[in-house]
Formats: structure tokens, C-alpha cells, sequence
């Protein structure tokens, strides 16, 4: 059955009058008459009763009309809903972000993109950086943040600046009372970092830092990629946590505080990744047009920052 005649059977339904059907749709009175009636015979079924005094419902047509224009709501309803999925204002957005690592020019792109696309469901997921590429490349997520460089391929990248490092050190420790911490201070110390799994870019980068300032301190890899289970080994004395200054800003445990790390202090380089032939395109654009609008940044295809973790 055609959606146009039920289209046509309605507005003679609501008039009772074919010629004002017609002019209502802007069609030829004959050729409404003879759309209804094609209608009638695919249904086997009258829906109207003609005689010289009018048109009137017979019972199938008045049920009829019902189930007609519920159809015709769907279908407009459906019709819209392609047109925001198109344009980028209905669906979802799956963002990865890392475990520990989540710029404050990220959260304010999502705060900005909930209250100007309510129609997108967000769905974020903590995930570490080697999956959360993977999962872009194989579109089981629409964005992902990633410390840089980072094996992108591919994909496209939207730079969101660079992350400074930070100290977590007990509140007893000597150094807890400084507002900054000399990376030569840490030597003798035993640094806990999350495993090199969860952000390469970071771990990496903190490294080669005590490396290119001839130190060797002890580090201790925390069992879990969790900043919270780096942050109990330093309540419970096992050294200081070494992560991305963003982590300060989201996490807090009694009886730790977070101290800056002065230069030569690691800072790492954060993209967004995404796929140039998302499947969801429209709504991936628009969030990274409000993610360019706030860092001033570009996407683009970083051949140059693919680096093997």
C-alpha cells in the first residue's frame, strides 16, 4: 500500500467531501476519487459510503481512520528522525577516554554538545589508549582521547593541547607542603606510575625525562590501570604517584595531595581520535566543531605523530 493514499483517504475522511479534499491536497478530483478507490480494492474493504447527498465513513473506514493516521505520525516521525540523524542532532556519540587523562578542553566540549544536541545520547567509556584506537578503527566508538604520539594510522586527529604532570605525595611526606616538586627530588624516592598500557605517550615521557636528567629513581607499576589504586599505594606509603595534571582535578583521597612537577617535567600531547568514514559522521563532526571552537585546533591526518607503543 502506498503511503500517499492513506494521505488522501484521510483528508476525505476529515472533510466529507471530495472536492474539498482535492483542493485541500492540491490534486484534480478525479484523480483523488480514483487513488481512494485503489485503496478500497488493495484493502478489500469500503471506507466510504458515496451517494448524492455526500460521503460518509462506513465502520471499516472510521477504524481505518485511526490506524491511518497513526501510520502517517510514524512516518513523519521517521522522516525526522533521519533528517537530525543526517544532520547530527539525534543518535549517539560514544566517547573512550583514558584512565587517567581527561582534559578539562574535553569536558567543557561535552557539557557544550549535551545542551546543544539533547537529542545525542553521549555514552562514555574509560578505556586504555591501544584499545581505545582500535575501537575507533573498527567503529565500536566514535571518539576516543589519546596521549601523543600514538599509532593513529588512519585515522583522523584533532589536537587538544598538552597535559602538564603532577605529584601525588602523602600529607606526612617532607615534600607535601611544596607547591611544586623538583624532578631531582624524586630520585631516591620510589614512583608509582599506572601500567604502560594505559596511556604509552605518558608513561613513556615521564621515563625519558628522569633519563635525560641522568635519574634513576625506583619506579613501581601499580597493579591496576586505576588512578584511584595509584592513589591508595601512595596513602598506604608505597611512594609518589606520578600522573597527568588532569587526574588532580578528578580524583581526591584522604590524606594525598597533589603537588606540581617543575620543569623538566614531562608534558604530553592529547588528541581526539576518530574515524574519517564514522558511520555516524554528522554527529562526530559536530562535536569536534565545538572541540575546535574552545581549543582553536584543526583535524587532521597526523602521519607524523604515528609512533608504535
Amino acid at each position: 500500500m502506498e503511503l500517499r493514499r492513506f494521505r488522501y483517504f484521510v483528508a476525505v475522511a476529515e472533510e466529507l467531501h471530495f472536492r474539498r479534499a482535492a483542493e485541500r491536497l492540491h490534486l484534480a478530483q478525479p484523480a483523488l476519487s480514483q487513488q481512494v478507490r485503489k485503496l478500497e480494492l488493495e484493502l478489500g474493504v469500503d471506507l466510504l459510503n458515496r451517494s448524492r447527498r455526500g460521503v460518509a465513513l462506513t465502520a471499516a473506514g472510521a477504524v481505518f481512520l485511526d490506524e491511518a493516521r497513526r501510520v502517517l505520525r510514524q512516518a513523519d516521525e521517521a522522516a525526522r528522525a533521519a533528517h537530525d540523524a543526517r544532520t547530527g542532532s539525534l543518535g549517539r556519540l560514544r566517547v573512550g577516554v583514558l584512565v587517567d587523562m581527561v582534559p578539562a578542553a574535553l569536558m567543557r566540549a561535552l557539557v557544550r554538545f549535551a545542551s546543544t544536541h539533547p537529542g545525542v545520547e553521549v555514552r562514555p567509556e574509560t578505556i586504555p589508549a591501544r584499545r581505545a584506537i582500535e575501537d575507533v578503527r573498527n567503529g565500536r566508538l566514535d571518539v576516543a582521547t589519546v596521549g601523543l604520539p600514538a599509532p593513529v594510522g588512519e585515522l583522523e586527529m584533532t589536537h587538544l593541547g598538552r597535559e602538564g604532570t603532577v605529584v601525588a605525595v602523602p600529607e606526612r611526606h617532607p615534600l607535601s607542603g611544596r607547591d611544586s616538586i623538583p624532578l631531582a627530588r624524586l630520585e631516591e624516592i620510589s614512583i608509582v606510575l599506572l601500567p604502560r598500557s594505559a596511556n604509552p605517550a605518558f608513561h613513556d615521557g615521564v621515563v625519558a625525562s628522569f633519563r635525560a636528567a641522568d635519574l634513576a629513581p625506583s619506579f613501581l607499576e601499580a597493579a591496576e590501570p586505576q588512578v584511584e589504586h595509584a592513589l591508595m599505594l601512595v596513602a598506604a606509603g608505597g611512594g609518589l604517584a606520578v600522573l597527568p595534571a588532569s587526574a588532580a582535578e578528578r580524583f581526591s583521597t584522604p590524606g594525598v595531595r597533589f603537588c606540581a612537577l617543575e620543569p623538566p617535567a614531562p608534558s604530553t600531547g592529547v588528541g581526539l581520535v576518530t574515524h574519517p568514514e564514522a558511520s555516524n559522521q554528522a554527529t562526530v563532526s559536530a562535536f569536534l566543531r565545538l572541540v575546535n571552537d574552545r581549543t582553536g585546533q584543526r583535524r587532521l591526518r597526523p602521519a607524523t605523530q604515528s609512533l608504535a607503543a
